[in-house]
């Protein structure tokens, strides 16, 4: 069975683990969201990759859901010593060395695609990782604050303010002339099933839906959601906040009127949420809560056996 998934974030990377483990058998492709990746320090940083690769491959931070395990912060510590900004992003010592090798391998000219593959050499994750696109896409966020109408790094928003100031617009710089890395329409194509984990369908799974050509490509699959909103509220982080800066109500309704009847073919939600429904689309209720490794896995089983039953 081939599997492709997209994802961003703590939600969607233990989301993976769990499908990784109810089909341990399959061949599964993730299309990661690159949107928040960021130049700190003259590194660039891609959180939501990185977060992949270490979740699946055994050197998250488990309590946090970020970052690695066993961290220490002595560069970061020395870098506020000299009072060098940004300090409201905080690396840990042994992330330092996964930016490093990132930023002297696209120094040398190798793609994003080509520097995930590498580095996931080392980890191991069991799926084949891939970045959105190889082209450099940012997602910033327009606020208003004591410094007037400004547009910020979605990383500045969502750490430092902690998306605070309500955002006014989210926009992927750079989405209208990206192309999918190489892999991924190749992979849509041949996948059985495409998954959209409970990942932020503003600044996640929205932001990989935006590069050119990968929408299309999922319209003829069967594609299969489980809604990151439980109950009106979002099961981890802030995607409230998203969905109200694009005029989104919060609640699993909702978020799949977004993604549309046309992308999506079947959809997973809350027991809470069981009066959600959309014309063409198959909704199932059942506990979301990934409270465990076998919560989790729960979810992507039922997950995959939603999707078979709509494959013809």
């Amino acid at each position: 069975m081939r599997i492709v998934s997209l994802a961003g974030g703590i939600g969607g990377a233990r989301f993976l683990r769990g499908l990784r483990a109810a089909a341990p058998s399959a061949e599964i492709t993730v299309i990661g969201n690159t949107g928040d990746d960021i130049t700190l320090f003259g590194l660039r940083v891609c959180p939501d990759l990185d977060t992949v690769m270490y979740t699946l491959g055994g050197g998250i931070n488990e309590e946090q859901g970020w970052g690695r395990e066993k961290e220490t912060h002595v560069v970061k510590e020395e870098l506020a010593a000299y009072g060098v900004e940004p300090q409201w992003f905080g690396l840990g010592d042994r992330d330092f060395a996964t930016h490093i090798v990132r930023s002297q391998m696209l120094e040398a000219g190798f793609p994003l695609s080509q520097i995930t593959e590498a580095l996931c050499a080392r980890w191991q994750p069991g799926v084949r990782l891939l970045p959105m696109s190889d082209d450099r896409c940012e997602t910033h966020v327009v606020i208003t604050d004591d410094r007037g109408r400004r547009a910020v790094h979605f990383q500045e928003w969502w750490v430092r303010l902690r998306a605070s100031i309500p955002a006014e617009s989210i926009a992927l710089i750079g989405a209208e002339t990206a192309k999918p890395a190489p892999g991924v329409l190749e992979a849509i194509e041949e996948a059985d099933v495409v998954i959209l984990p409970p990942s932020n369908p503003v600044v996640s799974i929205g932001t990989i839906l935006q590069i050119p050509g990968i929408r299309d490509a999922l319209l003829p699959k069967t594609v299969v959601g489980v809604s990151p909103i439980i109950g009106g509220a979002p099961v981890r982080g802030m995607a409230d906040a998203c969905l109200t800066a694009i005029g989104v109500e919060t609640s699993a309704q909702a978020v799949l009127d977004l993604y549309g009847a046309d992308l999506i073919n079947g959809w997973l939600v809350a027991e809470e949420d069981a009066e959600v429904s959309l014309d063409g689309v198959v909704v199932q209720a059942r506990p979301l809560l990934m409270h465990d490794p076998d919560s989790t896995r729960a979810i992507a089983e039922a997950t995959l056996t939603l999707a078979n039953s709509l494959n013809p």
